[in-house]
């Protein structure tokens, strides 16, 4: 991936770094994209720390001018942006009767409403790229299967998948290539709190690895779906990274 450019949306948190670090070390330039500054910052110390190419811009993925501008100072900083990795999330634990709705509107704005803004405004300027673009989304294990008290989390990564498939569909034949990760249990600072000592024996008893996911062991997958080489014929994929929680559910 020498010379490509990679802007990573949500790049400061454990899964959108490690990814960040993965393309990095595999030649990219990676832009870090997040709400708040002294994340983004950090983030960056470490990938300079080890030698990687990067950058950081302060964005909101709930706004879509705050997304025009990190398209802006992405092509101000590169010139280019070959492949958008769409990370942010967000998520909160809750009995279904005891959902609030102004909680939902808020888990669907920065997860799937701000994956579809961000897709948009990016492949406006992949179109221009002879080369075109790849776009990452992150999709969950519940965007397939059923998770108690992650309701409006479970149903916008369903939809993140769906949106993905749809945008490899429409761009397949203008060099624009859509694919996504489904991350099994990797435990990160927002969902942490969720995993009481009955929910864990559940994950595990469900996991045919009897463990959790580690941040870089998404990276493999990553490489091949956004590898012009490696996955170019791949578009509309899903691919689980989750110890085989989906192959054993039952």
């Amino acid at each position: 991936m020498d010379g490509e450019v990679a802007v990573i949306v949500g790049g400061s948190g454990e899964l959108g770094g490690a990814l960040a670090a993965g393309l990095g070390q595999a030649g990219a330039h990676t832009i870090i994209a997040d709400v708040a500054e002294e994340p983004c910052k950090q983030r960056i110390e470490k990938l300079q720390s080890i030698g990687i190419k990067t950058s950081y811009c302060v964005t909101d993925i709930t706004d879509r001018k705050s997304l025009q501008n990190l398209l802006a100072e992405s092509l101000k900083i590169t010139g280019k942006v070959d492949m958008l990795v769409n990370c942010a999330g967000i998520n909160v634990g809750t009995p279904f009767l005891e959902v609030d709705p102004n909680l939902w509107d808020k888990i669907f704005a920065v997860n799937l409403k701000g994956t579809m803004e961000a897709c948009q405004v990016f492949i406006e300027s992949m179109l221009k790229n002879p080369e075109g673009g790849a776009i990452l989304n992150i999709g969950s294990v519940t965007s397939e299967l059923p998770l108690s008290r992650v309701f409006a989390y479970a149903a916008s990564k369903a939809g993140v998948v769906n949106l993905t498939q749809n945008i490899a569909q429409e761009f397949g034949t203008q060099k624009i290539r859509a694919n996504a990760i489904c991350p099994g249990f990797f435990p990160a600072e927002q969902n942490r709190k969720l995993l009481d000592d009955k929910r864990v024996e559940n994950i595990m008893n469900g996991t045919p690895m009897r463990r959790y996911g580690s941040p870089d062991e998404l990276i493999g997958a990553a490489l091949l779906l956004l590898s012009k080489k490696a996955g170019s014929y791949m578009t509309g994929s899903t691919v689980y990274v989750d110890g085989g929680f989906t192959c054993s559910w039952f």
